[in-house]
């Protein structure tokens, strides 16, 4: 007899896996593009971007591309830990799987948003998505640490 269980476990399972790959290359390519976007404001030596005053929003914008490429990989990362930790309970990774996705969305928009808007040498309120957006990836990363411990 069929075992259903499973059957809508793999298939659950292989819509994470998707998921996070999408997830994953769709976040290179945008953080990948804003990379490209701020290499192209070096080169026209944009001075909303390098003059003096400026700096905040140069360090801002340098760190949500850093940080959108680095958890872009944490998503493909995660994918390939889905595929093959067939034995890892179900419930816990889709658990982990919304803490990353808030952790991309949190993180580098909080970058972004920080330097936006500059005030002195401090960014905008935007930044406070980021320690938010940090949590759920340290609750993420230490949940699936701890499963795949346990194995």
């Amino acid at each position: 007899m069929l075992d259903v269980t499973n059957t809508q476990e793999d298939t659950t399972r292989s819509a994470l896996v998707r998921s996070h790959l999408r997830v994953g290359w769709l976040g290179l390519a945008l953080f990948a593009a804003l990379g490209t976007a701020l290499e192209a404001l070096h080169a026209w030596k944009s001075f909303e971007y390098l003059g003096v005053g400026h700096e905040t929003r140069r360090l801002m914008w340098t760190l949500a591309h850093a940080h959108g490429v680095g958890l872009s990989l944490i998503q493909i990362g995660f994918a390939a830990t889905l595929a093959i930790g067939r034995d890892l309970p179900l419930g816990s990774l889709r658990a982990a799987s919304r803490l990353l996705h808030g952790a991309l969305l949190l993180m580098p928009l909080g970058f972004l948003l920080g330097g936006v808007v500059t005030y002195g040498g401090d960014p905008s309120l935007g930044v406070l998505l980021v320690p938010a957006g940090a949590l759920l990836l340290l609750a993420a990363l230490i949940q699936v640490a701890w499963l795949l411990s346990r194995r």
